[in-house]
């Protein structure tokens, strides 16, 4: 869903900037960090909830340590576009814990997939399993993550 932008101004950008690095940082800690009472930071950020710039907050695990070594992105090409068909595919592709991302995106393929997953053999089983015998998919192409150079949550409030 697309939401107009909402203004912001500097002490907003400066709230959602900490929050975005440290999102269990305390009330007065955030004040003393942008320069703000307590109160007008607590009024701020109810603010920004309530206008759905906060979507939610959630704790970001080193997937790694919890065993889930095989990064991918699934590229996914349907064999028709009939929209029951695609409504079935997506319910049953985000119901799948180890989807963390899909996206309806242009070009060769109709839906990008990103997925965590233990191992390769975890990999194989996940793509030969679930999505090969799903009805209406056409291709599946899998690019493995060798190395991340970069994963952020943060988005760029500079503009």
């Amino acid at each position: 869903m697309i939401n107009s932008k909402i203004d912001l101004d500097a002490s907003d950008i400066a709230i959602l900037k900490v929050l975005q690095q440290q999102g269990r940082i305390s009330n007065v800690e955030l004040a003393e960090r942008v320069h703000l009472s307590p109160p007008a930071t607590l009024t701020r950020l109810k603010r920004l909830e309530k206008q759905g710039l906060i979507d939610r907050f959630v704790a970001v695990l080193n997937r790694h340590k919890t065993g889930h070594d095989t990064l991918g992105f699934i590229q996914l090409t349907l064999s028709l576009h009939q929209h029951q068909q695609i409504v079935s595919i997506l319910d049953t592709i985000v119901a799948m814990p180890e989807v963390l991302e899909c996206h309806n995106v242009t070009g060769e393929y109709d839906y990008l997939l990103k997925v965590v997953l233990e191992n390769t053999q975890g990999l194989e089983a996940f793509i030969s399993k679930k999505l090969i015998p799903m009805q209406g998919l056409a291709r599946v192409h899998t690019s493995l993550v060798l190395k991340e150079y970069k994963s952020t949550t943060e988005l760029n409030l500079d503009h």
